[in-house]
């Protein structure tokens, strides 16, 4: 029988694709499946490596599925012992490393629901998702452990070397037991600590759905060498750089510690990496540093998520590692819904496309009525589920060969003099120039246009009239005249959500809270 794992063409994705097929790939059924047993304990029989982990200081470290097996499984009988139940939540809140996957697949094996969190949240931050989630248990390291209140039915826990060692008087053996339906982990993405965004709840089932975006998405077949530098807090990071390669028995890699791009492409060759999938932002990082021309690469597959990728960025990954820039978009809620097929020597992704729907999939770009938008026209991206439309809160549009293409937050929109601009495109055409090193665009009132288009700078070079002015023109002559930022202003960072996303909404508060000038 052929698997889905074993075709890697497009026309055979839309041929053979069922989602019977997707239950093939697991031992688990319709009555009994468990994340932990899919991703870890069935792999377990030799020494493979599960995970690599590429350390900021310079380190790395590689843990075998069937160490992580035997650990989870003490892990499990852990919170066993502690009263922790099916159900409980266990939050985790570590950088990738041993105690992180101990206690992310030991919670799951254990019945409990396990909440990644982020490690640079601060206390404001932490006691949000806790108050929400309400974990018997907490896993966190030295460093942030003072940004957790404990007490009441929360206990904090020091997930150091010791903690693992005092692991070993329990049995490395634990029976996984759980319905597809049971839930598995709450996610919560990316917001703001005053704009608490409710957890995805997912379910062991989730992991079946997962495989298309793996299948499709990120292209992951068995054999591969696989890198995911996203924080395994985040759905790209956990989801898609985590479960899915290891579900398939992919050796993955992982970062740990703070960002350093040159760090990161040398583990891809030291790890000789030939599937990765990253942020936009990385790939903007590894064209910035200057770094890419010192190692040497043997990538065949490379995707990237959460934001639009700059066309001066799609040049330098293609230039660098001789591969086509494949876009994976979706959302934490929705899940993955286009892709560009990484490794099918069928599809041609086309330069700034978010490519076409996952095999089965039904989506398209509507307007306000509801009303599907011809090629060209901007509309809001919505995914048939369930007998109904599901909007994606995201700008989109079609062209004539049925490629999406992405045209920011519905909200990211600008509207002056009656002309509808997205901030994505702006930003894209700012990027261009060799003095800008990011970007950012968002709409501020103007008395006579409604909205005026106002543009954020990050650059080396020093800020002035005549760079504002090359800036403007250059936007004129890459998009058209009413586009051009009649404003500019220069500035030594952007705001950034966790995830690593330019956040646009604290621009616009940021202007709205001072005094409006004059246009």
């Amino acid at each position: 029988m052929t698997k889905l794992t074993e075709y890697t063409r497009y026309a055979d994705a839309q041929r053979h694709f069922s989602s019977h097929k997707l239950w093939e790939l697991f031992d688990g059924g319709r009555d009994a499946l468990n994340i932990t047993h899919e991703c870890i304990d069935r792999h377990a029989h030799d020494d493979r490596i599960a995970v690599r982990i590429a350390h900021a200081d310079g380190t790395d470290e590689a843990f075998s599925f069937r160490t992580i097996s035997r650990l989870s499984s003490r892990f499990a009988h852990y919170l066993v012992a502690q009263g922790i139940r099916p159900g409980d939540r266990v939050a985790i809140m570590l950088e990738p490393s041993l105690p992180f996957y101990v206690g992310l697949f030991g919670a799951m094996k254990a019945g409990a629901v396990a909440v990644p969190l982020f490690t640079l949240f601060g206390p404001d931050g932490v006691r949000l998702r806790v108050q929400d989630c309400t974990p018997r248990l907490l896993l966190t390291n030295a460093e942030k452990i003072a940004t957790v209140e404990g007490g009441g039915d929360l206990r904090v826990v020091l997930a150091d070397a010791d903690f693992v060692a005092g692991l070993e008087r329990y049995p490395d053996a634990f029976a996984a037991i759980s319905r597809p339906d049971d839930l598995a982990v709450f996610q919560y993405t990316s917001g703001t600590t005053r704009d608490l965004p409710a957890a995805v709840k997912h379910t062991h089932r989730s992991i079946v759905t997962l495989m298309v975006a793996a299948l499709y998405g990120t292209g992951l077949r068995p054999g591969d060498r696989f890198f995911c530098p996203s924080s395994p807090a985040w759905g790209h990071g956990l989801w898609h750089g985590t479960l899915a390669p290891l579900a398939l028995g992919i050796t993955t890699g992982a970062y740990a510690g703070k960002f350093d791009a040159e760090r990161l492409l040398k583990a891809l060759q030291d790890y000789e990496i030939t599937n990765i999938s990253a942020a936009a932002t990385h790939y903007r990082m590894m064209k910035n540093c200057g770094a890419a021309p010192r190692y040497r690469y043997a990538i065949r597959k490379l995707s990237f998520t959460g934001e639009p990728i700059d066309s001066s960025t799609q040049a330098f990954v293609e230039q660098t590692f001789g591969v086509p820039v494949c876009s994976m978009y979706g959302t934490t809620e929705i899940g993955v819904i286009l892709v560009n097929y990484p490794g099918a020597d069928d599809f041609v992704p086309k330069a700034g496309s978010l490519g076409k729907p996952i095999p089965g999939a039904k989506v398209e770009v509507q307007d306000t009525q509801g009303k599907t938008c011809p090629p060209g026209a901007t509309g809001e991206l919505k995914v048939w589920r369930r007998d109904a439309w599901v909007a994606t809160k995201d700008l989109g549009r079609i062209d004539e060969d049925g490629y999406f293409y992405h045209g920011g937050r519905a909200d990211d929109v600008i509207i002056s003099a009656g002309w509808t601009i997205g901030a994505v495109e702006v930003e894209d055409a700012m990027l261009t120039h060799p003095d800008v090193r990011d970007a950012a665009a968002i709409g501020v009132p103007d008395a006579l246009r409604g909205q005026v288009v106002k543009a954020f700078i990050v650059s080396d070079r020093a800020g002035d009239e005549a760079f504002a002015k090359e800036i403007q023109d250059l936007v004129r002559t890459r998009l058209s005249q009413h586009e051009y930022p009649r404003r500019v202003e220069f500035v030594g960072d952007l705001p950034k959500t966790p995830a690593g996303k330019v956040n646009r909404k604290v621009l616009r508060e940021r202007e709205l809270a001072a005094k409006p000038t004059a246009a």
